[in-house]
């Protein structure tokens, strides 16, 4: 199984990317797909999850309303669109799999992991 993200980069406060998490090697649409970040000596939290179809999505407190969290199953990839970033938005961004949707919000429960894609916002 390999997960692959990729489109974070440099941006400035109130700027948006968009990440993206390439699946292989998995049944992509029989997986929960989810977001956790990390940011430099801290500990690795929770950003999004979304369910098999992408009918239902979860986000943390902090990001809601910023963060969007989609899915291709036809592509076998999951997005992550931030908008109206902040400097605290920095961090490693990595996406993850999993094959049920309870606690979600837990890097622990899930099976998988990509490598990570950096995203820096400057003030």
């Amino acid at each position: 199984v390999q997960l692959q993200a990729f489109g974070g980069g440099l941006v400035q406060a109130g700027g948006s990317l968009r990440l993206s998490c390439a699946a292989s090697g998995l049944i992509f649409s029989r997986n929960i797909m989810g977001w956790f970040r990390q940011a430099p000596g801290k500990e690795r939290e929770f950003v999004a999850a979304i369910t098999w179809s992408g009918s239902s999505t979860l986000y943390a407190d902090s990001v809601k309303g910023r963060f969007t969290i989609s899915r291709d199953n036809a592509k076998n990839t999951v997005f992550l669109q931030i908008n109206s970033l902040k400097p605290e938005d920095t961090a490693v961004y990595y996406c993850a799999a999993r094959s049920t949707w309870d606690r979600v919000e837990f890097s622990q429960a899930y099976d998988y992991w990509g490598q990570g894609t950096l995203v820096t916002v400057s003030s």
